[in-house]
């Protein structure tokens, strides 16, 4: 997997070639491989934004999924990631776009997350402040 920043709309950006253990019954990717790609390229922007204080003090949990999913890849084939963060925070709660799209740039799959904030200590729902979300709302990569 190779991962960058990007100078476009989109925050952050990974590529996921689909192996064998990817692969179902119907010969391309199965539907909950595609689940956790959108959770790894998440925490893989927080990874790679987040200070290493804020890292330390906080994980992300989802609270929602809404998937669409309009085309597939095969053993082999590589579906290009790219994710950001949709809107403002609300309390403890970002919402976060993804989309996998092909070589040609089609969507594969595109989906609208909701992910909530949590102290790693208490386990409880800690809220987003503006220094915390300010890294997510640029695409400015962590230095």
């Amino acid at each position: 997997m190779s991962e960058k920043m990007s100078d476009e709309s989109w925050a952050f950006e990974r590529d996921y070639t689909a192996g064998a253990e990817h692969i179902d019954e119907l010969g391309h990717v199965n539907n909950a491989e595609w689940v956790r790609w959108i959770q790894d390229i998440a925490v893989s922007h927080w990874n790679a934004v987040a200070p290493d204080e804020h890292r330390e003090t906080y994980i992300w949990v989802v609270s929602r999924h809404e998937i669409d999913y309009r085309g597939n890849i095969k053993s082999g084939e590589t579906a290009h990631g790219r994710t950001r963060v949709s809107g403002e925070p609300r309390g403890a709660r970002f919402d976060r776009e993804v989309q996998f799209v092909d070589g040609e740039g089609k969507v594969l799959v595109s989906a609208l997350t909701r992910w909530a904030m949590l102290d790693r200590e208490t386990m409880r729902p800690a809220r987003i402040t503006s220094e915390i979300a300010a890294p997510f709302l640029t695409s400015s990569p962590r230095t």
